[in-house]
């Protein structure tokens, strides 16, 4: 794991909490969030997050649709200014983590090697969400699991070029701030808001994936993993959170199956698609998901209950 990735994780974890506390006593007397800081916050949360789901996730990892390069560089980009790791590491960890599910040599498993009991669960819980991060974020190898990337020159300078997009991605939403308000406490507080609080919440929910979309939530197909689909996360997440769905097949480029499920990254694919952006999208047909659903009565006991 190289050293900027690992520090960029831990200051995404801690560091705009300790922000937030140090400007309680500005916050006394000042206004620290305003019209524009939404404004911001909305418009990178989103750039960014899609560039984490539609991009480092169904595009580079699962190649759940074709695009143009130029697009898929774009997406690549996006994905760097969420300080989640290069597109490279990313994919790697991610490859691994389906290749293992649940078992020994899955990075962020919170069922494998950390005891039993509630101390155990709690110690899953921490090391899916953020322990990994800096404990085994990174350490996939690029030939075994971004053999594709790693052989495609474009990624690999996107990859590399991963501590400039960190500066891209505190200054983009100052620059937004100064824009909109014309001033430079207006920059500050879209910094503030659109960079730290912003990275800070979309890596957690991110995590979230890995920790609580492992351990609560439904279940109604035949997997082998203990993946679950939880629904309060399909929002910020861009769909993401409908994860037993996707373990179940993982190059769906639609990760919510049913109507009901709620998913902007599918939606996302559909209008690229549309717009003859994108092909080769993956679907999966009605009668496939059906020949993989679990039987009533076994569903039944899977639905709420934590995995252990």
């Amino acid at each position: 794991m190289r050293k900027a990735d690992k520090y960029a994780n831990l200051v995404a974890v801690f560091g705009p909490v300790i922000v937030l506390i140090a400007l309680i006593p500005v916050a006394v007397n000042h206004d620290l969030l305003a019209w524009s800081d939404l404004i911001v916050f909305t418009v990178m949360y989103i750039a960014c997050g899609l560039g984490i789901t539609v991009g480092y996730h169904r595009l580079l990892t699962h190649r759940s649709f074709e695009t143009y390069k130029p697009i898929e560089y774009m997406f690549a980009i996006l994905g760097s200014m969420a300080i989640q790791g290069g597109p490279m590491d990313w994919v790697a960890d991610h490859r691994k983590h389906h290749a293992h599910s649940d078992v020994e040599g899955d990075p962020h498993s919170p069922h494998v090697g950390h005891g039993a009991g509630v101390l155990g669960a709690v110690r899953g819980l921490w090391h899916a969400h953020v322990g990994w991060t800096w404990r085994v974020h990174g350490m996939a190898t690029h030939k075994k699991y971004a053999i594709d990337l790693s052989e495609d020159r474009g990624m690999r300078v996107i990859h590399y070029s991963f501590p400039f997009f960190i500066l891209v991605s505190a200054a983009l939403p100052f620059a937004l701030g100064v824009a909109i308000t014309g001033t430079i406490y207006g920059g500050l507080t879209g910094l503030l808001w659109g960079g730290l609080i912003r990275v800070m919440l979309q890596s957690h929910v991110t995590w979230s994936v890995n920790s609580v979309c492992h351990f609560f939530g439904n279940r109604r197909f035949e997997v082998e993993d203990q993946s679950t689909n939880v629904w309060w996360l399909a929002i910020p997440s861009f769909g993401e959170s409908w994860h037993h769905n996707h373990h179940a097949f993982p190059r769906s480029a639609k990760h919510g199956l049913r109507r009901s499920e709620i998913d902007t990254s599918g939606m996302l694919v559909g209008l690229l698609e549309r717009l003859h952006l994108a092909w080769n999208v993956v679907e999966i047909p009605p009668e496939r998901q059906s020949s993989k659903l679990v039987e009533t009565t076994q569903r039944s006991k899977l639905v709420e209950t934590p995995q252990s």
